[in-house]
């Protein structure tokens, strides 16, 4: 998680400093990705996504058993939708995200029964300093 946290720093100043990295069975770092919505002006520029982009390049397929999506706020529904499309094993995040959390708070698409693979859920690791780094940017964005 502290590789994802410094990968939302990565973010600022110009977007939401959301951070995510993709580790493989053995603990490798196969992608890694930070929000890029504002710079690249794609809507899909969220760090899970990117970071699954890029793991997916590392592996050369799209199949990502045997990996763990790390990621400091709970997922949306497109985050973790692609996540259970990649087939990773298990997603963990810091905060969760009353307003857009499609992992356990408005929905939980990771352990919808109707879908064909459900990803192991750990939430709430360092969950106090991503929230910290999320106030403190959003604070900034009210002056």
């Amino acid at each position: 998680m502290r590789l994802a946290l410094a990968e939302a720093r990565h973010a600022l100043p110009d977007d939401v400093p959301i951070g995510a990295v993709v580790v493989d069975a053995e603990g490798r770092v196969v992608g890694r990705g930070h929000n890029t919505r504002e710079l690249s002006g794609d809507p899909t520029g969220h760090a899970e996504v990117v970071a699954l982009r890029m793991a997916a390049s590392a592996v050369e397929g799209w199949r990502l058993a045997g990996h763990t999506l790390v990621v400091t706020l709970e997922p949306c529904t497109m985050c973790a939708g692609a996540a259970v499309l990649a087939r990773v094993d298990r997603i963990v995040f810091a905060a969760y995200d009353d307003k857009a959390g499609a992992v356990g708070s408005l929905w939980d698409v990771a352990r919808d029964r109707r879908l064909n693979h459900r990803p192991e859920v750990v939430a709430g690791v360092l969950a106090e300093e991503s929230r910290a780094l999320l106030d403190a940017f959003f604070a900034g964005q009210r002056i």
